[in-house]
């Protein structure tokens, strides 16, 4: 292969290397979020594949490639995620040696599942620029292949299979939309997608504080930019693939950037509504297609879900905010007199409306808690707007003082 090119012939040769490595992730219809988006939405299930994302194909394909001696002295990867895993499975597979180097911040979970994938993990630096220094060097040190995440030709073509798969289940699809971090997985599926059916757009999506593919699509340049704190973990990449940017140049058709907020929106209703859990990076396009923002109204599209390895802290908060945007979670502020029964009477409001109290926090010292009052703050569980509405007009007709915490 090419180093500086990947064909369809390659992305081909790779699906018969994966066939029975890879599990073959259902294509997936949504009624609600295709009404939503205007569009006839045709999910592919990356959370689903072994490791929780598509990232074990290309890893796989890479070490397959190896010779014999090669693979005796091993692989290693820097990653804080589904790299990480996915390299680790697939050297296990391969009767491998796997070593993969995470940032001393990586979530004692993503560092237990690497492990038990059959790696050795290092934790070494507080950003990723460090983490893939040290990793270099073990690599010269012990002579062991570093594996990148998607600069990479081998790489790449597994990540194809992705597409191969789309169009072979659904050929009618009229545009893929793709979760985009360094590259390698878009570039992949563009490759595969224009040579299986040169009519199809490609679509790349990323996080817009990390927009760095993005804006070298946009500027026909690689370009340095601010990065910005996400949720998006899995597609933070400040430095896009060289390869990857010349296979998108040429074969992409559009890009378009998401906010946080969109995608908890999406991953909210993607739990909630299709009983699926996607990781924050995963459903970025969902949440593109939610936003308005893939021109492709009344079409058939195919939604690359990429991965579903969330961490559970951040799917707490994202079901708390959802359920707040959909009026179902409220929080109320109460100043009330200190004295026994007031905080019955409230509850008894409360009651009265059948809102459910998830919790009471009662306070009665404060800078801005006046002496002979207390304040109280309530998490109330309401079923719609309808309900919230009449909880916070009951409170008002019982005359108490209360606001709206968010």
């Amino acid at each position: 292969m090419s180093e500086q090119d990947v064909t369809i012939k390659d992305v081909e040769e790779t699906a018969r290397v994966l066939q029975g490595v890879v599990r073959r992730t259902p294509l997936e219809t949504s009624k609600t979020l295709s009404e939503r988006s205007g569009m006839d939405l045709y999910l592919k299930m990356e959370n689903l594949q072994r490791t929780g994302s598509f990232k074990l194909r290309g890893a796989y394909n890479k070490i397959y490639s190896l010779s014999d001696s090669e693979r005796k002295k091993g692989v290693i990867a820097a990653s804080a995620g589904n790299h990480a895993q996915g390299v680790a499975h697939a050297a296990t597979l391969l009767d491998t040696r796997s070593t993969i180097v995470m940032p001393e911040s990586a979530s004692p979970a993503k560092i237990d599942a690497t492990k038990g994938y059959g790696a050795r993990v290092v934790l070494h630096g507080s950003s990723f620029d460090a983490t893939l220094e040290m990793a270099r060097k073990i690599a010269s040190k012990e002579g062991s292949t570093f594996v990148h995440p998607f600069d990479d030709p081998k790489v790449i073509a597994g990540q194809g299979t992705v597409a191969m798969e789309m169009l072979d289940a659904q050929p009618e699809l009229g545009a893929l939309i793709v979760p985009v971090g360094g590259g390698g997985l878009i570039a992949g599926v563009a490759v595969a997608a224009k040579a299986l059916n040169p009519g199809v757009r490609v679509v790349g999506v990323q996080s817009q504080a990390f927009p760095g593919m993005y804006m070298a699509f946009k500027t026909a340049r690689i370009v340095p930019f601010k990065a910005e704190d996400t949720i998006a973990d899995g597609i933070a990449v400040r430095q896009p693939g060289k390869l990857d940017y010349k296979l998108i140049r040429r074969l992409v058709d559009d890009f378009v950037l998401v906010s946080d907020a969109e995608i908890a929106q999406a991953e909210f209703l993607m739990l909630e509504r299709m009983k699926t859990v996607a990781e924050p990076a995963g459903a970025v396009g969902v949440a593109a297609c939610l936003a308005g923002l893939v021109k492709a109204k009344g079409e058939r599209c195919g939604v690359v879900v990429s991965g579903g390895n969330i961490d559970m802290y951040i799917l707490d908060q994202i079901v708390a905010k959802g359920l707040e945007r959909a009026h179902r979670l409220l929080r109320v502020r109460i100043t009330l007199s200190d004295k026994p029964g007031a905080l019955k009477d409230i509850l008894t409001v409360v009651a009265q409306t059948r809102a459910n109290v998830v919790s009471v926090q009662h306070e009665r010292v404060g800078s801005g808690i006046p002496i002979g009052r207390a304040e109280v703050t309530l998490n109330l569980e309401t079923q719609n707007i309808e309900h919230t509405k009449s909880l916070i007009s009951a409170l008002g007709k019982a005359r108490l003082k209360y606001k709206l915490v968010h």
